[in-house]
């Protein structure tokens, strides 16, 4: 079992930056594929990045087109955490954001399949205001 709790959503203004963290507890070395998704009213749940730990300090990120450029994903093992950053953001940026945890053989299979990640957080609401 994976815990996950997201935190640091909020208010920002468009522009501005957000940083989001997931802190992970439990069998955490049981799960090597971490995603941020997130789902505004109204919309279906969206991948918005994952990390997949590779090994050996090995990660690969994967972002979303909605935020590839002006994202970063990051994961510190030692403090088991995962960060998601978010640049220049847009109002379309609104949602709520969740963290989800994943085991996959292979990079490329950490993606967005919502229904195959079995762990998730409560989730974390960012309204971005003009």
């Amino acid at each position: 079992q994976v815990q996950l709790a997201e935190s640091g959503g909020g208010s920002v203004e468009i522009g501005g930056s957000l940083i989001l963290s997931c802190a992970l507890s439990g069998d955490t070395s049981s799960s090597n594929c971490v995603g941020w998704f997130r789902q505004a009213p109204g919309k279906e749940r969206e991948g918005v990045a994952t990390v997949f730990s590779g090994g050996y300090g090995i990660f690969n990120n994967y972002y979303a087109a909605s935020v590839r450029g002006r994202s970063a994903i990051d994961q510190d093992n030692f403090k088991k955490t995962v960060t998601l950053q978010i640049n220049k953001v847009k109002l379309e940026d609104t949602a709520m954001y969740y963290c989800a945890a994943a085991n996959y053989e292979n990079e490329w299979q950490c993606r967005f399949q919502i229904d195959e990640y079995p762990y998730w957080g409560q989730g974390t609401q960012v309204t971005v205001s003009s």
